[in-house]
């Protein structure tokens, strides 16, 4: 990311994200893996490739502007002998690079998008007539060198500016505008005065390079709010038609709580240059292969790609193990690769609100028997994680479009920034290591309350938008039978002859800061960022029974439903 290592990794200081993922996987070398195609049924498996560029990189001598330019040449060279296409982003100062011109002119139009990398370099800021306040000519703290650091009538400003420099250039404007976050006022501008059909942020994290961006909706893509770049809007009339789509490719089973209790997240993601991630043969492989076979819903997507900060040295082996095995997807119909802007215009003609989508991991990396699904809809998001025969809740996060952004009107003041949603499940903030918070299902056998075991689950798209998940027990026997829609999930058992007392259980690390204000029998009422919310038991029932229980969903009539919706 832009961030994280580049620099760190050149001088050999790699960050602890790294250092845990070689704890993860002690193994290395290429492993061809059988990738089937997806299930009939799903949504088309998107790929965009997307290399953003900087002209400079001031954290360290040794990469020099040729350094860096270097690396998009190699780029360029290896996406045109694999014959894929792709979208490079320029900063303002490399938009303003002969070089850049001259080499991103020279690819075909026809396959590649040019667009825009919306972080703000010491240039761009003088040329709209603003101070610079930046420790280095491109500095990426939140306050400078992003448009959260700005007033709204500055944030145009700057807008104006480089789309004027970028058409005159390459004579068009920019159709796809992406960063690791920009403000709503800045992508409504984007799109109100210059059609921008396509943006993309940050996967969701934690703190990491003091960019917080947590519980929204995971990975694939979704239109946002008018007033809050990072919550989904629940209808169209509030909702800025610019599909947002989250890079990086995050592993789907171990970013999400890495570096539990630490202040700042590691990454584990398709970038090339992580050496036990994107820049490993089996973790690439594994991971396309779930992204192609796992049930996800009206589509799934992935971005490729690397920014030039990491340099080519870093990211060779990844990129080259990657670009291949796109290739090859691509050409068996598996996957398709085309640019930002595309995919944008697609989403938008296909769906006038943010479909259900999901992200499904069938079979684990070697060794480990570790299963999930992310669930998203314009309404909420949610986390299964199965792991030794249990099955956790690992995540609920609620989107509600009322919630505004403090960015959206307001400068930010901290070289950090944070984007949050409404949280009723929080296997992250909420844990321990000695202890992962969740919901978890449990019953009374002989008497005594046991976690349930059971098998692999099966999970398939029976209808549009509704994912269902089976789930054989062993303890208990019978079957778990899930359907999550795009407001609800109903959890029943079937299959079991005898009454079973059973239930789910959340239960948190003891000190965590909980949203909880009153849990009814019907619902349970929460607060977050100064907005009262609510999650309501359609059947069943809610209680507290205390005891480290935070809370406790029972069914009626063998039967669980929640609403996510909040009344949206």
């Amino acid at each position: 990311m832009n961030r994280r290592v580049r620099s760190t990794v050149q001088a050999g200081r790699m960050v602890t994200g790294i250092m845990c993922m070689m704890m993860l996987f002690p193994f290395t070398g290429k492993t061809a893996l059988r990738i089937a195609a997806g299930k009939a049924g799903d949504g088309p498996k998107i790929v965009n490739i997307v290399n953003f560029i900087r002209l400079l990189e001031p954290r360290d001598e040794k990469i020099t502007q040729d350094v860096l330019y270097q690396t998009v040449v190699k780029q360029t060279e290896i996406m045109q002998q694999y014959d894929l296409g792709g979208t490079f982003l320029l900063q303002y100062d490399a938009l303003m690079d002969t070089r850049y011109q001259q080499l991103l002119k020279s690819l075909p139009r026809e396959k590649y998008e040019i667009g825009a990398w919306w972080e703000l370099p010491q240039p761009l800021v003088e040329k709209a007539g603003f101070r610079w306040r930046g420790r280095y000519p491109w500095d990426w703290h939140a306050d400078v060198g992003f448009s959260t650091g700005y007033t709204p009538e500055e944030r145009e400003k700057l807008v104006d500016v480089y789309m004027a420099d970028f058409k005159a250039v390459f004579g068009y404007y920019p159709r796809s505008v992406a960063s690791w976050f920009i403000d709503a006022h800045t992508l409504n501008y984007m799109y109100d005065k210059y059609g921008i059909v396509a943006s993309a942020n940050c996967k969701d994290q934690y703190g990491t390079d003091g960019y917080t961006l947590w519980g929204g909706y995971w990975n694939q893509a979704y239109y946002p709010s008018r007033i809050n770049s990072y919550m989904p809007a629940q209808h169209a009339k509030n909702q800025l038609p610019v599909p947002i789509f989250r890079m990086l490719g995050s592993d789907p089973i171990r970013q999400y709580d890495l570096h539990l209790g630490a202040r700042r997240q590691g990454v584990i993601t398709l970038e090339p240059v992580y050496p036990r991630a994107g820049g490993d043969s089996t973790w690439v492989h594994w991971f396309m292969r779930e992204f192609v076979e796992g049930a996800s819903l009206a589509f799934n997507y992935t971005q490729a790609g690397q920014e030039n900060s990491f340099t080519w040295k870093e990211m060779e082996k990844g990129f080259l193990i990657q670009m291949p095995l796109i290739a090859q997807l691509r050409n068996e119909g598996k996957i398709r690769v085309e640019t930002l802007e595309a995919s944008g215009k697609w989403f938008k003609e296909k769906f006038p609100v943010t479909p259900a989508t999901a992200f499904t991991v069938n079979n684990d990396l070697p060794g480990s028997d570790l299963k999930t699904v992310w669930f998203n809809s314009r309404f909420y998001r949610l986390n299964l994680l199965w792991e030794n025969g249990q099955l956790r809740i690992r995540d609920v996060h609620l989107f509600d479009e009322k919630l505004p952004s403090i960015y959206t009107t307001q400068k930010a003041t901290s070289n950090e920034c944070v984007f949050l949603t409404l949280p009723f499940v929080d296997g992250y903030l909420w844990s321990k290591k000695d202890h992962y918070a969740g919901m978890r299902f449990k019953a009374l056998v002989n008497g005594k309350e046991e976690i349930i075991q059971g098998g692999d689950p099966v999970i398939t798209e029976p209808a549009a938008g509704k994912l269902h998940v089976s789930w054989p027990l062993k303890n208990i026997g019978g079957s778990f039978e899930m359907d999550i829609t795009e407001k609800t999930m109903k959890v029943q058992l079937k299959g079991n002859r005898q009454k079973v007392n059973w239930f789910l259980d959340m239960t948190t690390a003891g000190n965590a800061a909980l949203p909880f204000r009153n849990i009814r029998t019907d619902r349970i009422e929460c607060e977050s960022e100064g907005l009262p919310y609510a999650v309501k038991a359609v059947k069943g029932k809610f209680s507290a029974p205390g005891e480290g229980i935070v809370f406790r969903a029972s069914p009626r009539s063998n039967v669980i439903s929640l609403d996510f919706s909040n009344g949206n």
